[in-house]
Formats: structure tokens, C-alpha cells, sequence
């Protein structure tokens, strides 16, 4: 299995080191933003970690081998390629065996990580129970990771384009805890609120660290949701992005997009309508997870 695996010098220095690490998907570089705003997003998030104690490790599958952490030349390929193929766990050993460019998803993220005994991770959202999912059947294989991969998600909740109560409810089922971070409410990804109470909140790192320790060292298998809204200041305002998700959702619909296409598709969409607002969010809210994650790994290190 280890010849599967590589690891960038920074990310071999902190195992060695027994230093705090910090996993990051590679989508949301290659399917969740534009170049050039993609790779300069990617290299402010990875500072961000290292600002904050600790080190960042970007996972993608390049030349028949799992990347943990990625050098500047990776990063550009990745950002500005071409049919980059969006990696979930059914792809992980196609996209190996045949040396193809893969950007991991949550669920492939969250394997890798814990492969390479890394405990969290930072993105922008994660996904779920997508609108219409009673007729569809259209449910983000992060849910199922997150019940069975012992990694914490830290993100700014599920993304809005989706059906944030179902996706509580299936995580409950799952047994997958969800912890809002300074939040009594589970955040809507563009917005700070979703109208969804959570039974766990946690104020501080050192606090949630502890949490996911004891869940860990019991041997409950499994993630959990780190919560972390939007910070106020960049959050969208509700009515105008709900209305805006709204006209995306049809649009996909009467072009018949599904699958994982749709997730791209709505964001694109979105981004557009908002007139960029939306990718300045997105970024926005990227960065701020980074930095809480940054600080929980710091925290669970010490532990």
C-alpha cells in the first residue's frame, strides 16, 4: 500500500516531526473555482494552516499514486488542466491504476487522510442529501464516509444547494456527530443560519479536540462535522441566495443535469447570478475553516 502513497517533503518533515497536519481537498481546485482564482485560493488556505501551527497537506491522485501534499507545480497542473476527473471512493483505484489527474472529493479526502493517519480536515462544505433525493436517490457519498472514516470535516456546513434537514437526519441515523463551533445552528454554507438547531456546540479547539479524542480512543468508528459558519461580515444575505438557488436548481433541471454533475453545475450557476458574490464567499469561508482547523489540529496534537 505504501508504494501508493506519496507525501511532499513538508508533509514527510511533520510526520517525522509528530507536528499537527491538515488535510485539503483538491475539487474544490479543479470543479469548485476558475483559474486563476483556484490555485491562488489553494496556496492563501495552505499559508493560512501554517499560520496558524500547523501543517497543510493537499491531497489529489497524480501518476499512480495518492499525493499527500502537493508543491507549486502540482498545484498549477491540478488548477489549470484539462478533464481532471472528480474523485469519490467508487474512483480511487481506477484513477491509480491508470495514472490519471484525479481531484479528491470529501469522501476520497477523508480515506486519504486517514490512510496517511491524518485526523482533520479542512473545506468549503460538505455535500448531502441533495433537494428531490425521495424521488432521486441522489445522496453525496461524503455521508457515508463520514459514518465509517475517522476524520474530522471542518467546513461551513452542508452546501445550501442541498437539503440541509435530510442531510441532518441521515448523518443522526449514521451516527455521525455534528458540532457547531461557536453555533447553536447548523450554517447554510453562503449564510450563517439554515433554521436547523444542532444538539452539540463547542467554543473552543482545546474543548473539541477533547470531544473527538474520547470518541476516537472508545473506538466509535467514524467523523464528524466540525460546523463553522461563515464569518458575518461575508456571509451572503438569505432570501437573496435562497432565491438564487432556486433559479439554479431549475435551470439543471430543464437541462437535465445529474449525478455529479450537478453539484459544479449549481455552483457555476450560482456564481453567476450572484455576479461573483458568491465565489468571494466561497473563498472567503474556505479560508476561515482552514484557520479553525489549523488551531483543532494544533490542539489534538497536544493531546
Amino acid at each position: 500500500m505504501t508504494s501508493m502513497i506519496s507525501y511532499s517533503t513538508e508533509v514527510q518533515q511533520a510526520i517525522e516531526g509528530k507536528k499537527p497536519i491538515v488535510a485539503l481537498e483538491s475539487t474544490i481546485i479543479s470543479h469548485g473555482m476558475p483559474y486563476p482564482q483556484n490555485v491562488e485560493t489553494a496556496r492563501m488556505v495552505e499559508q493560512i494552516i501554517r499560520d496558524n501551527g500547523a501543517v497543510p497537506a493537499t491531497i489529489a491522485i497524480m501518476d499512480g499514486k495518492i499525493k499527500i501534499g502537493l508543491s507549486e507545480e502540482e498545484l498549477e497542473l491540478l488548477g489549470n488542466s484539462p478533464g481532471v476527473s472528480k474523485v469519490s471512493r467508487r474512483d480511487i483505484g481506477q484513477l491509480i491504476a491508470t495514472k490519471k489527474i484525479g481531484a479528491t472529493t470529501v469522501a476520497a479526502t477523508m480515506i486519504c487522510a486517514e490512510l496517511a493517519g491524518i485526523r482533520v480536515f479542512a473545506t468549503g462544505g460538505i455535500g448531502g442529501v441533495h433537494r428531490g433525493a425521495e424521488t432521486t436517490m441522489d445522496i453525496s457519498a461524503d455521508l457515508e464516509e463520514l459514518s465509517n472514516t475517522g476524520v474530522a470535516v471542518v467546513c461551513a456546513g452542508a452546501k445550501s444547494i442541498l437539503d440541509i434537514g435530510l442531510t441532518l437526519e441521515y448523518l443522526e441515523t449514521k451516527g455521525v456527530p455534528v458540532i457547531g463551533f461557536q453555533t447553536d445552528e447548523m450554517p447554510a454554507f453562503y449564510t450563517r443560519s439554515s433554521g436547523f438547531d444542532l444538539t452539540f456546540r463547542s467554543d473552543d479547539s482545546a474543548e473539541l479536540a477533547k470531544v473527538l479524542k474520547a470518541k476516537w480512543d472508545l473506538g466509535i468508528k467514524g467523523g464528524a462535522v466540525i460546523a463553522n459558519p461563515i464569518p458575518a461580515e461575508h456571509a451572503l444575505e438569505e432570501s437573496f441566495i435562497n432565491g438564487i438557488i432556486a433559479q439554479a436548481m431549475a435551470e439543471a433541471n430543464d437541462n437535465g443535469i445529474s449525478g455529479k454533475e450537478v453539484t459544479p453545475f449549481l455552483l457555476g450557476k450560482v456564481k453567476e447570478l450572484t455576479e461573483g458574490k458568491s465565489l468571494v464567499a466561497n473563498i472567503e469561508l474556505v479560508k476561515h475553516n482552514a484557520k479553525v482547523g489549523a488551531q483543532l489540529a494544533a490542539a489534538y496534537n497536544q493531546l
